[in-house]
């Protein structure tokens, strides 16, 4: 059997189904041809007489999936570091969001970008990602409002997957707040973001459309209006949901069959075993927790009970959770929300991929998978998680490459 490359004398964390925990394999091998695996497992399952045109020795290192950042807001104008100021002053996000800072100005700083400079101020955020071991990003609009707006963010988003060799899901995300012009008038602005959507996803800019259901931002119904409206045009929903106030969002996503709702800080039971019914996964932002002081945990334990699938992500944006780095990450999600080593590695990785949508081409060592690896300088796992600040990637491999 002939392949394009084969990475012998490694330890893998396969995350594959029918393997316990993590799938660990002491003495693995991957072979990969046309930018999907062909193997992984123990080298002496291997097939026989396995012939490659590059071989890569890892002396012992261990080879996990690439890492899959699945809720970022990383294409975006400007900064909010004053703001930052203002809330060690004791102002809170709530507070700016209403005096029309927070996402608003932010807005107001994106709709002046243009999609070169957009991509610009973008590239230093995706490389620091990527230098992590990150394969594949999700992206989102919403700080357009806007439909010239909107486009561009998701535009630039798209050509960032040329500028870099990496994955990038797209997502609408015109329902995120209200722009200045609208006046107030959330009925109306809704009927506009319900209007921005067919003619955005003709141009194939959306792989998933997205909401923000709470106080600050949209009603259930509102929402609903929305996720309609994403349902005619055949396109997946996702909710940032119950993060500052139990709207029940978790529920509504559950009921449109969402990908993930996201945040969850303030999730009822019975929206929690909605998630589980419907395949929801949730999405955990320990980074946005940490960043904006929060104090109400996540309701990790009723996750856990109801055995709903636990993603985490860095949910980089500039306003709530500037952060680029998705190992310190993980390490937050075990210090802050008292994550295992499994859940966090899992949740940068399969649980992510299914986040997405994308679990039957990603975020397992598996044959038919796409060929995205992380190679790291590690003795076990758990350092991934445990170190806080340093990088211990040895290679990243994106489609084979």
């Amino acid at each position: 059997m002939t392949v394009d490359s084969v990475w012998k004398n490694c330890r893998l964390v396969t995350l594959a189904p029918g393997r316990p925990g993590l799938g660990l394999i002491d003495k693995g091998l991957v072979a990969a041809d046309g930018g999907k695996i062909v193997f992984a497992g123990p080298a002496a399952d291997a097939p026989t007489g396995l012939d490659a045109g590059h071989t890569v020795d890892c002396a012992g290192r261990w080879i996990t999936p690439g890492l899959i950042d699945c809720h970022t807001h990383l294409v975006h104008g400007g900064d909010r570091a004053e703001e930052f100021e203002l809330r060690l002053a004791g102002a809170s996000y709530e507070e700016l969001s209403r005096r029309g800072g927070g996402i608003a100005s932010t807005v107001t700083a994106t709709r002046t970008a243009s999609e070169d400079q957009l991509v610009a101020q973008a590239l230093p955020r995706l490389d620091a990602l990527i230098a992590e071991g990150v394969t594949t990003i999700e992206i989102k609009s919403g700080y357009g409002l806007d439909r010239a707006t909107e486009s561009r963010q998701l535009r630039a988003a798209r050509r960032l997957a040329r500028e870099r060799p990496i994955d990038v899901h797209k997502s609408f995300l015109g329902a995120h707040a209200m722009p200045p012009e609208a006046k107030g008038d959330t009925s109306a602005y809704i009927d506009t973001v319900c209007a921005m959507l067919p003619p955005i996803a003709s141009e194939g800019l959306i792989d998933s459309v997205d909401a923000f259901c709470d106080n600050i931002g949209f009603s259930r119904e509102e929402t609903t209006r929305v996720f309609d409206t994403a349902r005619k045009l055949g396109l997946p929903v996702r909710l940032h949901a119950d993060q500052l106030a139990n709207l029940h969002g978790a529920a509504l996503a559950a009921k449109y069959g969402a990908l993930s709702a996201d945040h969850l800080e303030r999730a009822d039971e019975a929206g929690i075993a909605a998630m589980k019914a419907s395949g929801t996964v949730a999405v955990l932002l320990p980074g946005a927790f940490y960043f904006i002081r929060e104090t109400q945990l996540p309701p990790i334990e009723a996750i856990r009970r109801h055995g709903v699938p636990i993603a985490i992500s860095t949910d980089c944006n500039p306003g709530s959770s500037p952060l680029t780095s998705l190992l310190l990450t993980m390490n937050m999600g075990a210090t802050l929300f008292r994550l295992t080593v499994e859940e966090c590695i899992a949740g940068a990785t399969r649980e992510a991929a299914k986040a997405l949508g994308m679990w039957d081409c990603k975020g397992s060592l598996e044959a038919g998978k796409d060929c995205d690896l992380a190679i790291w300088d590690i003795e076990r796992p758990a350092e991934l998680v445990y170190r806080i600040g340093f990088n211990p990637l040895r290679a990243r491999v994106w489609r084979g490459t």
